[in-house]
């Protein structure tokens, strides 16, 4: 079966890579492959269309291709709250919170994740911000935040919106400055709960194979669980994937993420993600919590937890 994930060389989605690639879905009676599919809106159609079985992507970008979540669920979280870093360019001086430094500069955002950059600034009254692509990552095999953090060295961009393997290459690279950490409590308190990762599939898929369903679940929250036990795994699965200076950095974004490796998805969770969707134009109303995810067995039983 093919997974489709938006983003490869990044930590936003690695349970669902490290369940494929440590073994978890072959295990689990699946032979799973990973496959990068960007942007995620791009990666929810072909989901819609048959060529993917799962995507690991944005919870909220479901909505693009299954209009007020009809057809689609989500399975489980891959982590929790939302998980994408606003980054500066180191040069222009910004400190740590200033958002209204924003103002007039061109930060680049990938279709999908956009979403919550502009609702964030919206919710805190911050306008005139030039919000669009970055230069160069339109071709499928992107890689957005890596790509990203290149075209602020390259000034193509004053800053970026994207995931932690590009922010980390820009802050050590001395490029760039994290301006927002949402996940961690930066910015209106409201958007650490927006979206999330999360494994998505069709409600088809579903129907016909729920066992397999409830095998992919067991997958992700088994990765969930080796990571927690021995962060270093992920170095094993960045060295089959990754260039080689990201492949030794993913441990260590791994490592600061085990907090929020938590596979249930709770229904305040889905009200504001809801909620969000409302907001920007991408829900008709609050859609009742069974009708965004499915409660399957494995979330049920505690010995299956990833902790």
């Amino acid at each position: 079966m093919r997974i489709a994930v938006p983003d490869l060389i990044s930590n936003s989605y690695f349970p669902a890579i490290a369940a494929v690639e440590l073994g978890f879905f072959k295990e689990e009676g699946i032979d799973a492959e990973i496959e990068l599919m960007f942007p995620v809106t791009k990666a929810l159609e072909e989901l819609r269309d048959g060529t993917y079985a799962f995507v690991g992507g944005a919870a909220h970008a479901p909505l693009h291709a299954f209009p007020d979540w009809k057809g689609a669920k989500l399975l489980c979280a891959l982590a929790q709250h939302m998980y994408w870093f606003l980054v500066l360019r180191a040069d222009l001086g910004v400190k740590r919170g200033d958002i209204a430094a924003l103002k007039g500069l061109h930060i680049g955002a990938a279709p999908g994740p956009d979403a919550g950059l502009r609702r964030l600034l919206a919710e805190v009254g911050v306008d005139d911000v030039e919000i669009g692509p970055v230069p160069g990552t339109g071709a499928p095999s992107a890689n957005f935040g890596v790509m990203a953090a290149q075209a602020l060295e390259e000034r193509k961009i004053d800053g970026f919106w994207a995931n932690g393997m590009g922010t980390e290459v820009a802050v050590r690279r001395g490029i760039g400055t994290v301006v927002l950490d949402v996940r961690r409590g930066d910015g209106p308190p409201a958007a650490q709960h927006y979206t999330f990762p999360a494994l998505v599939t069709t409600d088809d898929l579903i129907e016909r194979e729920p066992e397999t369903a409830r095998a992919a679940v067991r997958a992700v929250i088994r990765a969930q669980g080796a990571l927690k036990r021995d962060p270093d795994r992920a170095t094993e699965v960045g060295r089959r994937l990754f260039p080689p200076a990201e492949a030794e950095l993913i441990a260590e974004l791994i490592r600061r993420d085990l907090p929020y490796y938590e596979p249930a998805i709770a229904r305040e969770s889905v009200t504001a993600l809801n909620q969000f969707a409302i907001d920007m134009g991408f829900l008709s109303g609050q859609v009742p919590y069974e009708d965004v995810v499915w409660s399957p067995a494995p979330l049920r039983d505690s010995s299956l937890r990833s902790e």
